[in-house]
């Protein structure tokens, strides 16, 4: 009570932080007439020299009033718009480094310029994050006509490009592009062999559109490179076969909130006798009972045109959220190999983590993150807890009129898309243009069936359409128009009101079911009454709705029951609204914690991947790696000596032998250990150092390369296989908890312990290589021919441990640099025409 009655006499923290603001926003308009009569030379002028001062170490908040107005300035010669005053306080927010909430038409991609400009003076690049490839296009030649009026360079960032492309687009002071794109770009330059190759700057500063969708709503799938493993594909078919046998109830049951099933004493009998095991649970068959997890998965969680349809003989995942399709992302663990088997496909063979990083850790590693949406106050909570971002709700410029009607509540799902086939054919024929949201293609395509034997004429724009999105989107407020779309197609495209409309009252949005998370809702909502047009909402509901179903609760049945409902018809009850709302909070308190969990195991592996990623960068640009080898030489012979210097001179003879003989397996120097003291210690490092300097004088100018290729190669390889073990210590991890073990401390433990391991073996996996490797000269024929001039090329001997290398000695283990080959410094010439010369 008494924060409420400090709220009303105070304000909101919100509300004194817009007014804290308002002197600020004055100094910008007090600025306006001193910039109005500069041309555009001079502006441009003006910019360079603060772009100067800002590099000599000026603060840009000094400099904000009067860079935000050039920028309004600009915009009203190269767009035609001007800065609305609350447009200048979105802007303020982003460069704080806040989210700002801002409803639907208010101009958000003409505020980003704003903060964008004003960062883009520090010369680390400002990076302006959207959803899709067709936003990011359509925003940077759009807002790019004032950027390149004030003098500064556009960079865009889509699916395709070549990396010297990318090179200039992230060279650029602005770069636009998607969040997945920048994501990859960032997992791909951690894979690269030379930082000539790398396209990514550090992260400096990032404005993230639709915030919600890419921090909240993607924030559980991770982004992930992966290259083919070895395992046959071929048990996926034969597992789909016998999948129809097994009966639900009977067999196995299934957990549609958690999207799992479990095998019954039953399920496991029949799975024996049909596969021909003693043991479906003996740890040799475990590989035939994940497959029969997997297929029943996939037969009964995942729907087609719901979580994914089939093209050009490819199972495509679609967003959940987005309604849009995700070409190129694969579900992983084998679910989607069973997906493919079951739509009778050819079944691709399962992948091998490369690369992941959570989009969680990627944008919490820029200097600074903003973001901006028209939705993100429910999660507020949720922002400030992982990212530490404050959201700011922005005022709007015109008054919200938009009419938001209660739901209608109808007992069968039949009943109400009959319902909502009148409704939409009776507001066609008045002329109103109406928006229907669906949560899935499948419920699009029965809603369009339904329309087309009422007669109406309408667009269904889905996954399935999803080229032609901003052109429909655009035109749905246009008189008589009825367009269906999955949940947030067309966002980021403003839906102006065709002619007569307003009369009508606006754009009419039809919402077909709630959907888990009440934002989602209120966007769906936000497609109607922008910028003070008049608009109207409703959504239409049933007992049996997917929500309903599993988070509603036989509360709403009860009650339902109680106000005695028919067959058809329709109710209007607050108390059945109150209920779903809070089924809605049980679910998005849920998937917050799924969120939050995938963080906190992600946690781990990031803080692994900063070191490895760290010392991966360390390597590939250092001009003196010589200097890393003989560190990393220094502590292996210490670990090989360790435990002689344990035992304080009461030397056993084995253990001396056993230490000459790793030794010489580790670095093929034959060395007589009797005490393992310091001399003998400093004996065998010299004479590794006496070999590696026969390999740099035989190298010559290539040895740096040669020690690089080498200390890479073992790097990168060892990274993958630790990624490998890390992902099946995750997925057995959870079974701690049944010893009254934390599962996620557990996982911190045992991820140290391989961790530890892992920079071992690439240190003792490099040195290895580099002392096995000798110079040769060889004459090649086609060289022979011209020049007759002997080619240099590194022999790779093998080792002990490295058995199979010997088998292939054509592999990149064993690179050649002749006078045609490609130089190895990665300028991209051949080797006589480059270094060579």
């Amino acid at each position: 009570m008494f924060k409420a009655i400090a709220k009303k006499i105070l304000g909101s923290r919100n509300d004194r932080y817009i007014k804290s603001l308002a002197p600020l926003v004055a100094r910008i308009g007090d600025l306006e007439a001193s910039v109005q009569p500069l041309d555009q030379a001079a502006m441009q002028a003006r910019i360079a020299k603060m772009r100067q001062e800002v590099q000599n170490g000026r603060p840009l908040d000094e400099l904000l009033p009067e860079v935000f107005a050039l920028v309004r300035e600009a915009s009203v010669r190269a767009l035609g718009m001007r800065h609305f005053d609350v447009q200048l306080i979105g802007g303020i927010t982003l460069h704080q480094g806040k989210i700002a909430e801002m409803k639907t038409g208010e101009g958000k991609t003409l505020v980003a310029t704003l903060p964008v400009v004003l960062n883009a003076l520090s010369g680390k690049g400002v990076h302006l994050i959207t959803v899709n490839d067709y936003l990011a296009r359509r925003d940077a030649a759009w807002m790019g006509k004032l950027y390149e009026y004030l003098g500064l360079t556009v960079g865009v960032i889509v699916h395709g490009l070549s990396d010297q492309e990318r090179q200039q687009a992230y060279g650029a002071d602005i770069t636009y592009g998607t969040n997945n794109e920048f994501g990859f770009d960032y997992l791909r330059d951690n894979m690269k062999f030379y930082k000539e190759q790398l396209v990514q700057r550090p992260l400096n500063y990032a404005i993230v559109d639709e915030v919600d969708s890419i921090l909240i709503d993607e924030a559980r799938t991770p982004l992930i490179i992966s290259g083919p493993a070895e395992e046959s594909t071929a048990l996926y078919s034969k597992i789909d076969a016998i999948i129809p046998s097994l009966k639900l109830d009977t067999h196995f049951t299934l957990d549609e909130k958690g999207k799992s099933v479990l095998i019954s004493e039953e399920g496991v009998a029949r799975c024996e006798q049909i596969l021909g095991v003693e043991n479906l649970y003996d740890p040799a068959n475990v590989s035939l009972q994940h497959h029969v997890l997997q297929g029943l998965r996939a037969h009964h969680l995942y729907q087609r045109d719901v979580d994914y349809i089939v093209k050009e003989g490819q199972v495509v995942i679609v967003d959940e959220f987005t309604g849009r399709l995700m070409p190129g992302r694969r579900y992983s663990d084998g679910l989607h190999q069973a997906l493919e088997a079951k739509e009778g496909v050819k079944v691709e063979a399962e992948n091998q983590t490369l690369a992941s990083i959570t989009f969680q850790n990627y944008f919490r590693m820029y200097e600074k993150l903003s973001g901006m949406t028209g939705t993100a106050d429910t999660e507020a909570v949720e922002f400030k807890q992982i990212y530490d971002l404050e959201v700011i709700s922005i005022p709007t410029h015109r008054n919200m009129v938009r009419k938001d009607f209660p739901d209608l509540i109808y007992k069968s799902q039949a009943d109400k898309f009959k319902a909502i086939a009148s409704d939409v054919k009776e507001l066609h024929r008045k002329g109103q243009p109406v928006l229907v949201g669906t949560v899935s293609i499948e419920k699009s395509e029965l809603l369009s069936g339904l329309l087309k034997k009422e007669g109406v004429p309408h667009d269904v724009l889905n996954a399935k359409q999803h080229e032609k999105e901003a052109e429909i989107v655009a035109l749905a407020g246009h008189k008589g128009r009825v367009t269906i779309a999955t949940n947030m197609a067309g966002r980021g495209t403003d839906i102006v009101l065709g002619e007569g409309v307003v009369d009508l009252g606006g754009l009419h949005i039809l919402g077909t079911e709630r959907h888990e998370s009440r934002r989602i809702d209120n966007q769906l909502r936000g497609r109607a009454g922008r910028q003070g047009d008049p608009g109207s909402s409703r959504f239409y509901l049933a007992l049996d709705d997917d929500l309903m179903r599993l988070f509603g609760s036989d509360r709403i049945a009860g009650i339902m029951d109680k106000l005695g409902m028919e067959e058809g018809e329709a109710i209007e009850n607050r108390m059945v609204t109150k209920a779903i709302e809070n089924a809605q909070k049980r679910v998005e308190a849920h998937n917050f914690d799924i969120r939050k969990q995938l963080l906190e195991y992600d946690n781990v592996m990031n803080q692994q991947r900063e070191v490895i990623y760290s010392l991966r960068r360390e390597v590939m640009v250092t001009e003196t790696p010589e200097a890393l080898i003989e560190g990393w030489i220094e502590e292996l012979l210490d670990e090989v000596f360790e435990p002689l210097a344990s035992s304080k001179g009461d030397h056993d003879p084995e253990a001396l032998e056993a230490t000459a003989a790793r030794i010489e397996e580790m670095f093929t120097v034959r060395a007589e250990i009797k005490t393992g003291d310091d001399s003998e210690k400093e004996a065998v490092r010299q004479a590794v150092a006496a070999q590696l300097e026969t390999l740099r004088v035989g190298a010559g100018e290539h040895y740096r390369e040669i020690a690089r290729y080498f200390l890479l190669e073992s790097l990168d390889r060892n990274w993958k296989e630790h990624l490998l073990s890390m992902d099946h210590l995750r997925d057995g991890i959870g079974l701690r908890g049944y010893g009254q073990k934390d599962p996620k401390q557990e996982y911190k433990r045992e991820g140290f312990t391989l961790f530890q391991s892992l920079i071992f073996t690439i240190k003792d996996a490099s040195v290895r290589a580099l002392c096995r490797v000798r110079i040769r000269t060889e004459v090649r024929e086609e060289e022979f021919q011209h020049k007759q001039e002997p080619a240099g090329e590194v022999q790779y001997s093998g080792g002990s441990d490295t058995g199979e290398r010997k088998k292939q000695p054509k592999r990149r283990d064993a690179p050649k640099v002749g006078p045609n080959d490609p130089c190895p410094c990665g300028s991209g010439k051949k080797y006589k025409k480059c270094c060579r010369k």
